[in-house]
């Protein structure tokens, strides 16, 4: 299906949701299952240059822990912390063959660069275009913000309209003590100096969002 098509039970929603998100600067894409949004994010790793944010100094001579730093990122690597078990087994069965490492250690041992970060997101908000995912995890909160490219997987059946109309399952994730909820809006910007826009200072330099036909 091409994109811009509408779909799921509401597809105004998820046309507002595209709209709104396009205009902070996402790619939007529509995916009728898991498997084709794992396919795509492959797709998009093994046309992308590799990540290169190696620790300064690195042709110089170093310490054994510094050398050890440069040396982990020679080939490219994504992370997809809490996946499923089988998701994530098909997700490396797809990258294996095109060189790509998924990562599945801790993410601080990745801090040299991360190409792709994968996640599944637990609800969307249409009006805004944003993301809303539970990053209490170390993991999770890492492989959206040092990544080069966040693909955020959001199943049609997760969006609302409103922040309003999320209250109701953000009230009860709230009860949860040392909980830790990210919303996310585009890529990472800001015009902190001198009112010049930056984009992926702070977080990754793209967002592709994948709509997921899940009913």
């Amino acid at each position: 299906m091409p994109p811009g098509t509408d779909r799921g039970r509401h597809p105004a929603a998820a046309q507002t949701f595209r709209r709104a998100a396009e205009k902070v600067s996402a790619i939007v894409r529509d995916v009728a299952s898991l498997d084709e949004a794992l396919a795509y994010t492959v797709r998009l790793c093994d046309t992308k240059e590799a990540c290169e944010l190696l620790a300064t100094g690195c042709a110089e001579p170093l310490s054994p822990g510094a050398a050890a730093l440069c040396e982990r990122k020679q080939t490219k690597i994504m992370a997809a912390p809490g996946l499923p078990p089988e998701l994530w087994t098909r997700f490396e069965e797809l990258c294996r063959p095109r060189g790509i490492t998924l990562a599945d250690g801790p993410l601080r041992d990745h801090l040299a660069g991360i190409d792709i970060g994968v996640t599944i997101a637990d609800y969307g908000i249409a009006e805004t275009g944003t993301l809303v995912i539970d990053s209490s995890s170390e993991a999770l909160r890492l492989a959206t913000m040092i990544s080069e490219i966040h693909v955020a997987i959001l199943p049609l059946s997760r969006l609302r309209e409103t922040a309003h109309d999320l209250e109701p399952e953000l009230t009860a994730r709230m009860q949860t003590p040392a909980n830790y909820l990210a919303f996310i809006t585009g890529a990472s910007r800001t015009a902190d100096i001198e009112r010049v826009l930056a984009i992926g200072v702070h977080g990754p330099l793209e967002l592709h969002i994948l709509l997921l036909e899940d009913r």
